[in-house]
């Protein structure tokens, strides 16, 4: 063994000394369990290793294993992914090479971005253009820098033990769209008809236990089938356990009597109760530029009485975590923001939803209404979730639609003043070479942190607008465990925990379509999804996301099994659980800039200035529109299509002539 696998002490009690480096064959299927070997290089090391060179293995490492089937080589920003958006970021194609080639080719439009609101981009403008020269129709071309599309819609796969298991990468909730809305006829049109789903039935031997239908939902908690860790943390060692901490009023909790009220008031439900704050009704109205123009931890001190040291101590990220940090970094006004940019809810009160694999059916339907020869099968749930996607009818010569996989954008520009000119031309990056393409109009559907970068004319107005984009990073750590005998004999189906790897997670009852099991019991195998945020309190929004970031980046995959390992001996080996039996595998996914972080002052500005995302809304930048969930200030899915939507329109005069 090289010095660069060593093991620590502890290692072969947590299943990292096996024998088979990194793969488990569990069922005949290979699944992960172990082993990134990079140490702890930075960054700039990271992204030096050399393809060919004796470091290509780490570079495979550190992206892991991605489970099986077709997104197995698209588990979150892999290496090569990272490598080829630093490369852009850093100048490496300013000027572009010389040997750069021209395809020739020249497009209506080109979308930078194959994820949710690309994909909305592309459909929009070939359904809205209709026909130009000769009766032809519209030409899109879709550059998108992964493997596959969907962007943070995609999922992992597993088998264990002849089972499949489908989990999220990223993009998870799909919530109930008001009837006749915008979004509820923009699902119908890709084939999205049937708004509930059907969830796995109990098939356990003992009582039924509370299962949410998302990871997110915590349904145990108010059925007293809910757990909080105190560790080290809070000078337990071992840790303990308070399980059912509302019904119990948190007795037993090793914190101060303080911070014990407090946290029995949040989880309890109680501390929204006691105050008589009104909300806002309507974006853009007076309450709501006034939370605009504090934190979210104010916010929550002054609405809910909390202390900063409980909030800090126990409540951040996850409080904040819909926009990727704690709430002492965020406009108080994103807690409300999602709610009020679009209508949502049928009236049944039963409206979040989510698929197997999270929003990637969602992006597979649109690829399919795109080019349907794209993914084997109808266009329905059922046929997008069970159809193979076709990777040759993706990118067809002749094709109006063409998608272009593993291709990172890598410059744009106007050919010409940007007032005035009729053309861009547009680079991108694919297998170690660049091309180049025309087009009359471009939509950047990409996030943020690479549009910057990519137009290189961009106009001072846009490049100081997205100056004030912040992003901080995520990690979806996906643990498939062959049972949850663990979890049942302690009465728990979720849990939280305030250090260590990620802070909660809960058993789901999955969706029944795309071939899921039709039912759940403790004795089945399942995964469960650690969502790993990196908050810093007190520092900067903008100083977090690249502490963060930095942290993802230089923690080797083997360091983090490592870690996942060991918190879960700690957690649950006192109650039968055993990592080296019972982890079947784990598969990280590794996100660079997942959230937006909106800070306070981003959605209706401040000091008299425009908020930066008004800045980029409100017109093109010659014959470029921008689009992105970016620009809502919202993380979710929908948001992504209303961007698209408004982008394309800002752009038909442009794309047409």
């Amino acid at each position: 063994m090289t010095d660069s696998k060593k093991t620590v002490p502890g290692d072969r009690s947590i299943g990292m000394d096996h024998s088979i480096t990194r793969r488990d064959f569990l069922g005949s299927t290979l699944l992960a369990s172990g082993a990134g070997l990079l140490g702890g290089r930075n960054p700039a090391e990271l992204l030096a290793l050399a393809s060919g060179s004796p470091a290509a293995a780490e570079r495979k490492d550190w992206t892991s294993y991605g489970g099986v089937g077709e997104y197995s080589r698209s588990n979150g920003n892999t290496f090569e992914v990272i490598e080829a958006g630093h490369k852009m970021r850093d100048g490496a194609y300013t000027p572009l090479p010389r040997d750069a080639i021209d395809t020739g080719e020249t497009y209506d439009c080109v979308v930078v971005g194959g994820g949710i609101s690309g994909l909305a981009a592309a459909l929009f403008f070939v359904r809205q253009t209709g026909q130009g020269q000769a009766g032809q129709a519209r030409s899109c071309l879709i550059l998108e820098n992964h493997p596959i599309f969907g962007g943070e819609a995609k999922q992992n796969e597993f088998e264990v033990d002849g089972k499949k298991l489908v989990a999220h990468q990223g993009s998870a909730i799909y919530l109930v769209p008001y009837p006749y809305s915008f979004i509820a006829r923009f699902y119908d049109s890709i084939g999205l008809h049937a708004p509930k789903l059907t969830y796995q039935k109990w098939s356990g031997s003992g009582p039924e236990m509370a299962l949410s239908h998302t990871p997110y939902d915590s349904a145990g908690l108010s059925r007293g089938q809910y757990g909080l860790w105190f560790g080290a943390k809070f000078g337990q060692q071992p840790g303990t356990w308070l399980i059912d901490p509302v019904g119990k009023k948190m007795d037993g909790a090793p914190v101060s009597p303080a911070a014990r009220r407090e946290l029995l008031r949040w989880f309890s439900g109680a501390a929204a109760g006691q105050s008589n704050f009104d909300p806002p009704r309507y974006e853009g109205d007076e309450i709501s530029r006034r939370l605009d123009a504090i934190s979210l931890e104010q916010h929550m001190m002054e609405r809910y009485g909390l202390s900063r040291e409980t909030i800090r101590t126990f409540l951040s990220p996850v409080e904040g975590g819909g926009s990727g940090l704690g709430p002492d970094a965020l406009s108080a006004f994103s807690e409300y923001a999602a709610d009020l940019l679009h209508p949502w809810d049928d009236g049944s009160g039963d409206v979040v939803q989510m698929f197997p694999g999270g929003n990637t059916v969602i992006a597979r339907l649109m690829a399919k209404a795109l080019l349907p020869a794209s993914i084997e099968g109808p266009a329905t749930v059922e046929g997008v979730s069970r159809g193979a996607v076709n990777f040759g009818a993706l990118d067809v010569s002749g094709s109006n639609v063409r998608l272009r996989l593993s291709s990172t954008a890598v410059s744009l520009q106007h050919d010409g003043d940007p007032a005035k000119a009729s053309s861009l031309s547009i680079a991108y990056a694919k297998d170690g070479k660049v091309f180049r393409v025309k087009a009359r109009s471009a939509v950047m559907a990409g996030g943020s942190w690479t549009t910057k970068h990519i137009i290189t004319d961009l106009g001072e107005a846009q490049r100081n607008a997205y100056a004030q984009f912040y992003r901080s990073p995520c990690m979806m750590a996906n643990v498939a465990v062959r049972n949850w005998r663990f979890l049942a004999k302690m009465g728990i189906t979720g849990c939280r925990w305030f250090d260590g790897v990620g802070n909660y997670f809960d058993v789901r009852r999955v969706a029944v379509c795309g071939g899921v099991e039709p039912t759940i019991s403790p004795d089945a195998p399942i995964v469960l999804t650690l969502k790993v945020l990196y908050s810093y309190p007190g520092l900067s929004t903008e100083d977090q996301g690249h502490r963060g970031r930095g942290e993802m980046l230089t923690t080797s995959f083997r360091e983090y099994e490592r870690r996942i390992r060991q918190q879960f001996m700690d957690m649950f080996g006192g109650a039968g659980f055993d990592a080296e039996r019972d982890i079947a595998g784990i598969v990280l996914n590794r996100w660079g800039h997942a959230y937006l972080n909106p800070q306070p002052g981003f959605f209706f500005g401040k000091e008299g200035k425009p908020a930066p995302r008004d800045v980029l809304r409100s017109a093109p930048f010659g014959r470029v529109a921008f689009a992105n969930t970016d620009l809502a200030g919202a993380m979710d899915h929908r948001y992504s299509i209303l961007e698209a939507h408004r982008a394309i329109e800002q752009l038909l005069d442009r794309a047409v002539t």
